[in-house]
């Protein structure tokens, strides 16, 4: 099972449109994925999920997660580096079974002109701790706001290229 999450609990965000687009692509390569967005996690999570507690709302995403054998984060930038929420998402989660040697890919986006590079830097350590594989074709994304065309699709030439090319890969790794 493939597990897109869009890492950020903003709502109607450019991350959640990347991850629909990816959602869209593998679904035209007959390859089902389900889709976890940030903005799902219960509000009190920091009360309710965190220090071995376990809330019944918060049981279903960790189900998703446990079920789950690949995933692909899509990781806006958040000053410099990854969001806290997503942070706070994989500290509620169960260890070690819901990443340990599980697989993901990662896809950094981001309004400027760098695409979530120290972001997903930072991220990779913290999958590597969780001894999470990942993928080592990652892809950024810059510039996000100009990537979608009418339909909140990706359709610049490079971009699709390689996003093409990362799921390709994916559905292989």
């Amino acid at each position: 099972m493939i597990t897109i999450i869009s890492a950020t609990n903003r709502p109607g965000s450019s991350t959640l449109k990347v991850a629909r687009y990816y959602q869209k692509r593998l679904l035209e390569t007959e390859v089902e994925a389900g889709m976890l967005s940030l903005a799902q996690l219960p509000a009190n999570l920091l009360e309710t999920d965190l220090y071995g507690k376990r809330s019944a709302e918060f049981q279903k995403i960790q189900d998703i997660v446990t079920a789950t054998d690949k995933f692909i984060f899509i990781i806006p930038e958040y000053n410099g580096s990854f969001p806290g929420v997503l942070k706070i998402f994989i500290d509620a989660c169960s260890f070690p079974e819901s990443f340990y040697d599980k697989k993901a890919a990662l896809v950094g986006i981001s309004s400027g002109k760098y695409g979530n590079i120290r972001g997903i830097d930072h991220f990779t350590g913290v999958c590597h701790y969780l001894h999470l594989n990942i993928m080592p074709l990652k892809l950024h994304i810059a510039n996000i706001k100009t990537e979608f065309n009418e339909y909140s699709d990706l359709f610049k030439e490079d971009t699709v290229k390689f996003t093409n090319e990362q799921i390709e890969k994916f559905i292989k790794f």
